[in-house]
């Protein structure tokens, strides 16, 4: 299992989208145990090495190496681009 680490603005970003913030730490709770569990809803970003994984309406923007997973961003989808 990888160890997943959330940046400060993806801690903040958590706080604000609350109802939904336990499903999302799931998510990626499962996703850094077994990358194939939800090898469907992740995708790498566009002239990025970031991936998003889709969880509901909302995208998680992650960085993944060796050790672990980086969570930079957390937001509805459409907004978490900017």
């Amino acid at each position: 299992m990888k160890t997943v680490r959330y940046t400060l603005d993806a801690m903040q970003d958590l706080k604000r989208h609350g109802n939904v913030a336990n499903r999302i730490r799931k998510a990626i709770a499962d996703y850094a145990a077994d990358p194939l569990a939800h090898a469907s809803n992740v995708k790498a970003l566009k002239g990025s090495a970031a991936l998003r994984m889709r969880v509901g309406d909302y995208r998680v923007v992650f960085m993944e190496d060796a050790a672990g997973i980086v969570v930079t961003r957390v937001g509805p989808r459409g907004d978490v681009y900017d």
